[in-house]
């Protein structure tokens, strides 16, 4: 199969794990772009959904589907995204397209954090590609800085500003052991928004679309 049938599979495949009448978290990108789609089919059965991004919200509104404000939300039953890397230990990167601030706020908020991926985003060790960090403008030769003590090559991705106004730095030459611990490292920098690493607020469900079908990795598959 190619990439693009193996992305709309598993955003189909998505569909199983939502309830009727819930508010539904959204994620961003070309995977969560199939599943929109796909949640377009029964889209009259849900109330409506939280949007990660503008890109996403403009694709829901094309599909009909309501878009709410989060702030005026008081449960978020299910939250649906992608990711650029992903671990077995449901440990991921996210942040590719320029979301990831957004992205991990609605993924804390929800009960249930499903990621829907194919095969070729799973990896040994997080740090094949670049680690995304939402940054202050002002803040971004100093994040730089520190982003190069701990190791990484950082690299300001030009011309992208975020849904918040700020700035992306890409982080190259991470080979990430403790993801736990390099998450908060980040995100203890002055100036930095966001960092791409999804260690504290990880997946409860991975699905994972193959050649062979589609693979589901919970919790149980962890013990």
């Amino acid at each position: 199969m190619k990439q693009d049938e193996l992305k709309k599979a598993v955003g189909w495949a998505a569909l199983k794990y939502i309830k009727f009448n819930t508010i539904i978290g959204i994620g961003t990108g070309s995977t969560v772009s199939y599943f929109i789609n796909a949640l377009g089919s029964i889209k009259e059965k849900i109330i409506g959904v939280v949007s990660s991004s503008k890109n996403s919200s403009i694709q829901l509104k094309k599909v009909g589907i309501p878009i709410y404000n989060f702030n005026n939300i008081d449960n978020l039953d299910v939250y649906i995204d992608s990711a650029d890397e992903i671990d077995k230990y449901m440990q991921m990167i996210k942040g590719g397209g320029g979301a990831l601030t957004q992205e991990k706020i609605l993924a804390f908020a929800a009960k249930q954090f499903i990621c829907i991926i194919d095969s070729s985003k799973q990896v040994d060790i997080l740090g094949r590609g670049p680690l995304p960090v939402e940054v202050i403008p002002m803040a971004r030769s100093l994040v730089a800085k520190e982003l190069i003590r701990l190791g990484g090559l950082p690299e300001y991705r030009y011309g992208v500003v975020t849904d918040n106004g700020n700035s992306i730095l890409d982080v190259h030459n991470m080979n990430i052991i403790n993801a736990s611990l390099l998450e908060e490292r980040i995100n203890n920098i002055p100036g930095v928004v966001s960092v791409g690493i999804f260690a504290h607020r990880k997946a409860d469900v991975v699905l994972i679309s193959t050649k062979n079908g589609i693979k589901v990795l919970n919790n149980n598959n962890l013990k």
